[in-house]
């Protein structure tokens, strides 16, 4: 089993962060030029949300809002969990299973320095993860 931790999956990243009144179309922008599926949405430097391809969706596109007009406070996800960049890079996983969200802001002293995904799991943590999950489907089976 891997022991990265969260610091080591987001120690290359440069966070994707904008204010709560960019556009829902300038978001959607910077969003395609960097290649991710979520953004975290700040206010005096302090994480206040999420906007995520599927509030776009949504909150966006399936309620017939404009982008142009429609700022990222109207339709950003705000009830956040997040986790700090010293925990297991596995705890996120996991948060992440019981949320069923891709998605988990890191934040450090209440700013966020870094996003991980179910993107970042490609790897040894995902085999783990998997064997975790079938582990404890079995114990479950045994003791039914």
């Amino acid at each position: 089993m891997t022991n990265r931790t969260i610091r080591d999956v987001i120690e290359q990243q440069t966070p994707v962060t904008a204010p709560t009144d960019m556009t829902v179309r300038a978001a959607a922008t910077i969003m395609k030029e960097r290649r991710v599926g979520a953004m975290m949405v700040v206010d005096g430097g302090r994480l206040v949300g999420v906007f995520t391809e599927r509030d776009a969706l949504c909150r966006v596109v399936a309620e017939g809002r404009d982008a142009t007009t429609t700022t990222l406070a109207e339709v950003m996800t705000s009830n956040l969990r997040t986790v700090g960049p010293d925990a297991a890079f596995m705890s996120a996983l996991e948060l992440m299973h019981e949320g069923r969200f891709r998605h988990v802001p890191v934040v450090e002293d209440g700013r966020p320095i870094g996003m991980v995904s179910v993107r970042d799991a490609m790897g040894p943590e995902l085999e783990s993860f998997v064997y975790e999950m079938l582990r404890q489907e079995q114990v479950s089976q045994v003791l039914a």
